[in-house]
């Protein structure tokens, strides 16, 4: 739908608040949003200019436009997120959940059995969960069993069955694993307090029970029964020794939902610690694949609606590492500066970061798994692909990068055979370059590898992918040329946003098949050379080789600038906002300072130029 068209029809749409569907011509449900303003809100997808590729691949598809009006904020966030979760339309932000969760099923019958199960009937029985892990879950129920006699044979214990006599105690009654309800010998009411037991033994809340089971020992011995006594003083070191395990945070704590993000471009990766009783008793990452401009606060939101609703948490706080809008009537958001709190959410930052990495690792050990053979059928198709004259075994990969707009550095990877080879990876560290000029930061970094590989009688690669778009391609090609090895290799520039493939020269870009084996490489190449880079970067902050910008403002402390790079994500984008955007952010005085900071040294820039 162009402008023009939309314009036509503008005026007619509701400023309430809402969902909005877009679909294509051929119907298909593309996007779903919510808004407490619907025409203001699709009026901005049509009133931008698009710095990215995919938010105008969708404006450019939309054929129709269909709303449903809502009373509430609320109640437009809680029937998008049903949306999403039932028609995962291509556009909006895909959760890569695709498994079935395990439960534990209390069945309804008399004397309800307790096992695990996958599928979810709407037959009256009682689902807890679902669980992340099917050796967890098992493992509880192990514990359960040794420690709560519940029955698990599947005979049909109706009341006139036992009447009748119809059942035998088996050999789970005799090791005293069960009371034996088949022949009568316990009564629902019991078997009931039983199933209480489990309950609070899944919730983490072990208090009830343990003061139980040292009720009923004390009850024994004083009757002389002194087996009976020991079998249950075993149980109680059982509890206690499981509550030990457990990772207890605070028994203040009582309900809480704890997330943590990690953004790594169009990917991001989202954590969540279910804390109940003081206890964490359920821990799940997921990753999250973004198609427009999502903020990393939208990410965190829809991500938070999506697990609490498949983990079915009530919990009325959500704990956090920076402030969000959750519109759900009753939920405490809490982002901590210390104490308890704080120290979950590290927690959850440490679980986001491993399962990123260890993603990183299986991406890396998926491609190293692969044969020779199948290898090189990789390189051979990128071969024809790219229309290079030789196979591609040795390619290098350049990418610059800079911390919050600031300290620019630049990072190398090198694959041999179609596999990383770490050896020859290199960093750079910006030498003739000042402020952030990313095509002179790619022109020195190229001409400082090239001219040292030739000075050594190195070989050199047959591709060279530069990830930048048609600027730093240019750049690069020119410290080629001041080399003498213009031909001697191909040098290619990968667009960012787009992933699309720029030759010098060539007015229009080469598009890869999305899915084939050469873009997914490509791919892999990049993501690596993004992975390095940042650890770079890591390593020099660590040492405090960098020094943050902002805090060299008079007047602005290290937590202000902080809280102002999380919320804008950039110097850059510091300055260009205006002074009531971080008026918002962090009080009028701060914004005024930080203004004027921005203001004097734009003149300066403008003087000396």
């Amino acid at each position: 739908m162009d402008q023009e068209t939309f314009q036509a029809i503008s005026q007619t749409i509701p400023q309430d608040p809402g969902i909005y569907k877009y679909f294509d011509s051929r119907k298909e449900l593309l996007y779903v949003g919510k808004a407490k303003n619907l025409r203001k809100r699709v009026s901005s997808y049509f009133n931008k200019t698009f710095t990215n590729f995919k938010t105008y691949e969708l404006v450019r598809r939309i054929s129709t436009i269909e709303f449903t009006l809502v009373n509430s904020e609320q109640d437009a966030f809680l029937l998008e997120n049903s949306l999403i979760k039932q028609y995962q339309p291509r556009f909006n932000i895909n959760l890569k959940d695709d498994k079935s969760y395990p439960y534990i099923v209390i069945k309804k019958e008399p004397f309800p059995r307790v096992f695990l199960t996958r599928r979810k009937i709407d037959d009256g029985s009682e689902y807890l969960g679902p669980f992340t892990s099917v050796a967890k879950v098992r493992e509880l129920i192990s514990f359960i069993k040794s420690n709560v006699q519940l029955r698990t044979c599947k005979l049909n214990l109706t009341p006139s069955n036992i009447a009748k006599k119809k059942f035998r105690v088996c050999l789970e009654y005799h090791l005293g694993n069960c009371k034996g309800p088949c022949e009568g010998l316990q009564t629902e009411a019991d078997y009931m307090e039983g199933l209480k037991k489990m309950k609070n033994i899944l919730k983490g809340n072990l208090g009830p029970v343990i003061s139980g089971f040292r009720q009923d020992m004390k009850e024994v011995a004083a009757d002389m029964q002194f087996e009976k006594a020991e079998i249950l003083r075993k149980k109680l070191e059982h509890l206690e020794n499981y509550q030990a395990r457990s990772v207890i945070v605070n028994k203040h704590i009582e309900q809480a939902d704890v997330f943590s993000i990690f953004r790594d471009q169009d990917t991001a990766f989202v954590n969540y610690l279910m804390v109940e009783n003081g206890t964490i008793v359920q821990t799940h990452t997921t990753e999250a694949e973004t198609h427009l401009e999502e903020t990393n606060e939208e990410i965190l939101v829809f991500t938070i609606a999506q697990l609490r609703d498949t983990f079915n948490s009530q919990a009325p706080e959500i704990i956090v590492p920076f402030p969000i809008e959750f519109p759900q009537e009753g939920i405490v958001i809490t982002v901590p500066k210390g104490g308890d709190k704080k120290k979950l959410l590290e927690l959850s930052e440490m679980n986001v970061n491993y399962f990123r990495e260890e993603a990183e690792k299986k991406k890396m050990l998926h491609l190293l798994k692969k044969t020779p053979e199948e290898r090189k059928e990789v390189l051979l198709q990128l071969q024809k692909d790219l229309q290079l004259s030789e196979l591609p075994t040795h390619i290098e990969c350049f990418d610059n990068s800079n911390f919050q707009g600031s300290f620019p550095v630049s990072a190398m990877v090198c694959f041999r055979d179609g596999i990383e080879n770490k050896k020859d990876y290199r960093h750079f560290n910006v030498k003739t370059v000042e402020g952030i000029n990313d095509f002179a930061t790619m022109k020195e970094v190229v001409y400082r590898r090239y001219k040292r590989l030739s000075e050594e009688g190195e070989s050199l690669p047959q591709l060279v992918i530069i990830d930048g778009g048609k600027g730093q391609l240019h750049a690069a090609l020119e410290s080629i040329e001041e080399l003498g090895l213009k031909g001697r290799m191909t040098l290619i520039g990968l667009a960012k946003n787009e992933e699309e493939i720029f030759f010098a020269g060539d007015q229009e870009s080469l598009k890869l098949p999305y899915s084939g084996s050469s873009l997914k490489f490509i791919r892999k190449i990049r993501d690596e050379v993004h992975r390095f880079g940042i650890s770079f970067h890591r390593n020099k902050r660590s040492r405090g080789t960098f020094i943050n910008e902002l805090e060299s403002i008079k007047g602005i402390g290290k937590q202000t600038a902080d809280h102002l790079l999380k919320t804008f994500r950039s110097v850059k984008n510091i300055k260009a906002a205006t002074e009531s955007e971080l008026s918002a952010v962090i009080g009028s005085a701060k914004a005024k300072i930080v203004c004027a900071f921005f203001s004097n040294q734009r003149e300066e820039e403008t003087q000396a130029g």
